[in-house]
């Protein structure tokens, strides 16, 4: 009988081990660096070695499962919970008394996955006296390894990422700060993982980095905070004139709740009682055909507005992702007001809802609060079209989800200082409707969800080569998000998040996206055979 045991407990780790790829398997493996001596690490070459060292070391066996669930958990694979017998809320829930990743390893983790690839570059050439002369380009995750070996990055001492971060990102500064402060302020907190080798000598109560509404995450070409090389010509949007939060000074020692606050940090009675509350149901996903997704791509304008360069890169962008998930993309570019109408109500009438699951519009444009620019300069509101697919304009879509994602400004009140390009109109505004919040452009039947790049009021940014900030986000968090089991409001938060912490090249200009919906249920895309476009270009 436990021979069975054994024998169905090891085929639940291989499926799990396919479930994962080699990005998370370097994860797994970086997470593991405190638990497992480095030395037997260095010749892992899949997820499977990992388990095998982990039931050597006797963290792993048929009946506590939980540290697998944990890793599993930290590199936000909750998909892969469930084969396990847990939930992302039971192991939240449960981290507070058997968590063993220590704080120091996921403070390292989650800076590894906001490390931009020009951030990466960055710290790189800083560090170049510390590194090999010769190497091939390195992860994150590996530069962190190589400043460990070197004894250059400790528990105790984190001095170096502080120098480099106040040169290359004041966000990921920040973190570093908070963690290091947290330490100070708990010097005297049990340890309590098993004395192993390599294991670390401290260990918090608490759980950090955990949440996934508050932490950003790995995404490959996706940025926090990017840093733009200066190029002739050069535009951008202008995101609006939202101050960032003053930094803590190093003299002061803050009481807990303030560091914990600070480093979105999160005590584990928060969670007590999540099982008994009611799940919320998922809509159907399942029919013969996914969906239409619509993608307008507004780039040339009659009369006064600039052309949107860069936003051939988002268009191209959203039509991979979107078929990736199974939709079947229809791209129309520079649309004037009434042919973005005609488009509307084209699809409305479609009969190609009846067997498909969901319908997708993307509009990608100028704008103004509450309402998109036509290629002819005029003004279409955003609830405008969206009440074409309400159940009583498009009976075929009754009770299926429906998004909109828009990009494109939705404020009038901006600078604009070299290197700065705005989707919003320079000139006269006087006939600009009343300012409309996006609750306020969604029509009150269910189903509906829209996507706004910023808040109203507020520009956004786009890069004239690169896109904008806000849909090169969301297509890259839908490719990281989805194999996870992610639902769209939790991917949504993620970009909110992502988008939140990027700043011009100055520093000084934010972001601010802003999701408002009526869906009822969970919209969780199923996962996609192939793997992510990001993966296969």
């Amino acid at each position: 009988m436990e021979d069975d045991d054994s024998l169905q407990f090891r085929q639940l780790l291989l499926l799990i081990d396919e479930g994962l790829g080699a990005e998370d398997v370097a994860a797994l493996k970086f997470l593991c660096t405190d638990l497992i001596p480095f030395r037997k690490l260095e010749s892992v070459q899949s997820a499977m070695d990992i388990f095998q060292l982990l039931i050597d070391e006797d963290y792993l066996n048929e009946e506590d499962t939980f540290l697998l669930a944990e890793l599993l958990y930290r590199i936000k694979y909750h998909s892969l919970l469930s084969k396990l017998g847990y939930t992302k809320e039971k192991v939240q829930e449960c981290l507070h008394e058997k968590g063993k990743v220590s704080p120091y390893r996921q403070m390292l983790y989650e800076l590894s996955e906001n490390i931009t690839n020009d951030m990466l570059q960055e710290i790189v050439f800083l560090l170049r006296n510390h590194l090999p002369k010769r190497r091939r380009t390195i992860s994150a995750l590996e530069l962190l390894i190589l400043l460990e070996k070197q004894c250059l990055l400790t528990e105790n001492n984190v001095q170096i990422l502080e120098e480099v971060f106040r040169n290359v990102s004041p966000d990921l500064l920040e973190t570093v700060k908070c963690y290091r402060m947290a330490k100070v302020a708990l010097p005297h907190q049990e340890n309590t993982l098993p004395i192993k080798e390599s294991s670390p000598s401290y260990t918090v109560h608490v759980r950090l980095f955990n949440s996934p509404q508050e932490t950003s995450i790995k995404s490959g070409s996706s940025n926090i905070r990017d840093h733009y090389v200066e190029e002739p010509g050069s535009l951008w949007e202008h995101a609006g004139n939202v101050n960032p939060v003053p930094g803590r000074q190093d003299n002061v020692a803050p009481n807990l709740t303030q560091v914990f606050s600070k480093m979105n940090l999160q005590l584990s009675g928060e969670f007590s009682g999540v099982e008994n509350e009611p799940k919320v149901s998922s809509y159907k996903m399942d029919g013969p055909r996914r969906g239409i997704c619509l993608v307008i791509n507004n780039v040339k304008f009659d009369g006064v507005l600039q052309e949107r360069k860069g936003s051939y890169k988002d268009a191209c962008e959203l039509e991979r992702v979107f078929t990736w998930l199974g939709l079947d993309v229809r791209t129309y570019t520079d649309q004037t007001s009434d042919q973005i109408k005609e488009l509307m109500q084209a699809w409305q009438r479609s009969e190609d809802h009846k067997n498909r699951d969901c319908f997708v519009c993307c509009i990608l444009s100028h704008g103004e609060s509450g309402a998109v620019y036509g290629k002819d300069g005029k003004l279409v509101s955003i609830r405008t079209i969206m009440t074409y697919f309400t159940a009583k304009q498009c009976p075929q879509l009754t009770e299926k989800p429906k998004l909109f994602f828009v990009q494109a400004c939705q404020g009038k009140e901006v600078q604009r200082p070299v290197y700065v390009e705005t989707d919003a109109r320079v000139p006269d505004f006087s006939s600009v409707p009343q300012s409309t919040s996006p609750s306020e452009s969604i029509p009150e039947e269910a189903d509906f969800l829209l996507g706004m790049a910023t808040i109203d009021g507020y520009a956004s940014f786009r890069h004239v080569q690169e896109g904008t900030w806000y849909i090169q986000a969301l297509c890259s968090k839908l490719q990281l998000l989805v194999p996870r089991g992610e639902d769209i409001l939790s991917i949504l938060t993620e970009v909110n998040e992502d988008v939140s912490k990027r700043v011009d090249r100055y520093g000084t200009r934010k972001q601010m996206p802003q999701p408002a919906y009526t869906l009822r249920r969970k919209l969780i895309f199923p996962i996609p055979r192939d793997p992510p476009p990001s993966q296969r270009y």
